[in-house]
């Protein structure tokens, strides 16, 4: 590593330091990444499970739990088990600077757990993410496709294409919001991957464990922590994946003029 280079600005001294690598880790935006691919591979995959659901004969309703579950898996395995991992580190260091400890770097902290646990200690607590995101993705478009169409037997209209951008973003801000059932999952993903040190915690945490432990601790009460803006949450994000996705692929099919067929 180089040493420090003085330089001198009129009457100042101004002393440049080396960057170091692991500062470097910290200006990455793991909230930006992980939004980003879990995004992309949730609009992919979601839309091609709900079209071969509704091939096999599935209603609207069905099609949609179905797409929206194997979307999930799919983005908690491939992309949110690292990033949400990543994310807790940073939470976990602000906490600890803000109580006057000193707490490592992103880097430290993620090469420890890996000399440590390997790859398993990296994604620990992935199960978890995937329970939640199979659940949340699996409400979301299942209950706005029910709520879509129970807007539909109250306007007369036939068919989903046929409701306009507001029916769109209500029916999803209800399928949204209603989802936050599974919040006490959320609260056992942040558990299972707290770096904040806990002699009291359960070692070698398992779903099972963890919801034990919350519920042995804090009752039902704790394991719905946060819940209020988990459901803004909720409906912000399904208004964006399920209603502005729908009508992207409208906007892309006039665009274009090729029919998408995996639609939702």
């Amino acid at each position: 590593m180089s040493s420090p280079i003085a330089t001198s600005t009129g009457s100042k001294t101004v002393e440049k330091k080396p960057v170091k690598f692991s500062n470097l880790l910290r200006l990455i935006p793991w909230a930006w990444i992980e939004a980003s691919t879990k995004g992309a591979v949730l609009l992919f995959v979601a839309s091609e499970a709900e079209y071969y659901a509704k091939t096999f004969g599935a209603n609207d309703f069905g099609g949609g739990i179905a797409g929206g579950m194997v979307g999930g898996a799919a983005q908690a395995y491939a992309t949110m088990g690292f990033c949400t991992c990543m994310k807790t580190v940073e939470i976990t260091q602000h906490k600890l600077a803000a109580s006057g400890a000193k707490p490592p770097s992103t880097f430290q902290t993620f090469m420890g757990i890996y000399r440590a646990e390997g790859i398993r200690g990296i994604n620990k607590g992935v199960n978890a993410v995937a329970i939640r995101q199979v659940t949340n993705w699996g409400s979301r478009f299942g209950l706005s496709r029910l709520a879509e169409s129970a807007i539909l037997r109250i306007t007369g209209k036939e068919d989903r294409s046929l409701l306009n951008g507001y029916e769109k973003v209500l029916a999803s801000g209800l399928g949204g919001g209603l989802s936050a059932w599974n919040q006490p999952i959320e609260v056992i993903r942040v558990e299972m991957q707290s770096k904040t040190p806990d002699p009291n915690r359960p070692k070698n945490l398992t779903v099972g464990k963890t919801l034990r432990y919350i519920y042995g601790n804090n009752g039902l009460k704790g394991l719905y922590r946060g819940v209020t803006p988990r459901i803004g949450l909720g409906v912000w994000q399904t208004i964006c994946m399920v209603a502005l996705g729908d009508m992207a692929k409208e906007a892309v099919e006039k665009l274009t003029g090729d029919k998408v067929t995996a639609k939702h």
